[in-house]
């Protein structure tokens, strides 16, 4: 069974700070119990500063050598365009922080769509040693929020919503980049821990349809949120819960 827990924060800066710290506390339980903390890093503004944070303020509080890193998805862009994940990431964290090229686990993004994710599912297969069927367990997997309720690049309406076997797929979104590899829902949901990260105002809405709201995956990607053995936690900042109904962040 999967467990929410929400932590609403005044301020964007206050969500940024409390993100950090929480990304910081279950990386060090992850390498605590088991050596490694497995992390699937996601885009957007809001983890940008998280990250920035990670690699300043809180460089010393994660044992960075034993992070291995992965994005849960990417634009199908080289890794120096300003919309690549990958790109944003090692611009605001990666490059700041001593690692080994082995930790950096990227989406090809500049290669064909289907290479890409062939070529990421193989390697989550090698590295986390998956036989054929098995998942790959992340410690956390970072999720953002789009006004039309996508996470990952599972975008409303897409057939790849209901992938149940593979666990990376290319994707054409409604979007300005269209093409894309995602990881798939049954990944997401063998994850430990899943983090939303939400900021402002234009997101009350789409935060409130997915937790109040009873539309089914197709029109609303975030209700495929259900880890099977994990906690999901909303971070968000006063403006993105400010929708919400009386009652909804006490009942979890």
């Amino acid at each position: 069974m999967s467990e929410r827990q929400f932590i609403v924060l005044d301020t964007a800066e206050d969500l940024f700070v409390r993100a950090a710290e929480e990304i910081a506390h279950i990386a060090g339980e992850a390498i605590c119990m088991h050596g490694e903390f497995n992390l699937a890093l996601t885009g957007g503004t809001t983890p940008a500063r998280t990250y920035e944070l990670l690699a300043t303020r809180f460089e010393l509080s994660v044992d960075w050598k034993e992070v291995q890193f992965y994005w849960g998805d990417d634009r199908c862009v080289p890794p120096t365009d300003p919309s690549s994940n990958y790109g944003m990431a090692t611009r605001t964290m990666l490059s700041k922080l001593k690692l080994s090229p082995d930790q950096i686990h990227r989406i090809h993004g500049e290669d064909k769509p289907a290479e890409g994710a062939r070529a990421y599912e193989d390697e989550l297969k090698r590295n986390f040693k998956l036989s054929d069927g098995q998942f790959p367990r992340f410690d956390l997997m970072l999720l953002g929020l789009g006004d039309n309720c996508h996470m990952l690049s599972l975008f409303p309406g897409i057939p790849e919503i209901h992938e149940e076997h593979r666990l990376v797929v290319p994707v054409e979104v409604e979007d300005k980049i269209r093409h894309r590899v995602t990881m798939t829902a049954p990944v997401m949901n063998n994850s430990a821990r899943i983090m939303f990260l939400i900021s402002g105002a234009d997101k009350a809405a789409a935060v409130k349809r997915v937790l109040e709201g009873n539309d089914n995956p197709d029109q609303v990607p975030a209700h495929l949120v259900a880890p099977r053995d994990g906690v999901v936690i909303w971070m968000m900042d006063k403006p993105a819960a400010a929708q919400l109904s009386p009652g909804t962040l006490a009942k979890h």
